[in-house]
């Protein structure tokens, strides 16, 4: 088989013509990576390229698909990728392709869910139970509730907005706050469950 016609159609797509018949379309970068030219023979070699760089596109293509929606870590684009049918080589070179363009960053994603779930009133042990289950590491994950207004103001604030009582403390037990953040915010609240004075 011989490339006998390249030719640029809409979408940065490129319709590749073999001994002189429509073959196939293929993304523009899939055909410079495979060095796909007029008059070049399709040796078995040259078609296992050619494969294997349509694979890798079809993964970028659909993890890029994916990050529109919203932000995922690695490890969650990882998993849906896999979920779809694609073998590892590619999800894995798709992950190197977007994190050197800067669009798979988990600590960026760590950052933005955790001040996100901080202002839902989340506690930092939710927030850590959260991040974890996206597959962030476990540093990255620290760093980003580190960097949150420490847990005990958050927690001050809804005993401010709810008043204090037992049912402020079941709220904020269920929602990830750590016993010492949620004592600290009830001070004052007597034995007896009812708010002091």
């Amino acid at each position: 088989m011989r490339v006998t016609r390249l030719r640029e159609v809409a979408g940065d797509r490129v319709a590749v013509d073999l001994d002189g018949a429509r073959w196939r379309t293929l993304p523009a970068g899939v055909v410079v990576r495979a060095g796909l030219r007029d008059g070049l023979e399709l040796d078995r070699e040259r078609l296992r390229l050619l494969a294997r760089e349509v694979r890798r596109a079809a993964a970028v293509e659909a993890a890029a698909r994916l990050l529109r929606s919203r932000d995922r870590s690695r490890a969650e684009l990882r998993e849906q990728l896999r979920r779809r049918g694609l073998a590892a080589g590619p999800i894995e070179a798709a992950l190197e392709r977007l994190g050197d363009a800067g669009l798979v960053r988990d600590e960026e994603v760590a950052r933005r869910r955790a001040a996100e779930l901080a202002a839902r009133g989340q506690g930092d042990a939710a927030i850590v139970d959260d991040l974890t289950r996206r597959g962030l590491d476990r540093d990255v994950v620290a760093e980003a509730v580190a960097e949150l207004e420490p847990e005990a103001k958050r927690a001050h604030r809804l005993v401010a907005a709810r008043g204090r009582s037992m049912a402020t403390a079941r709220l904020l037990a269920r929602k990830g706050f750590e016993d010492d953040s949620v004592e600290a915010a009830l001070a004052g609240l007597v034995a007896n469950g009812s708010p002091d004075g």
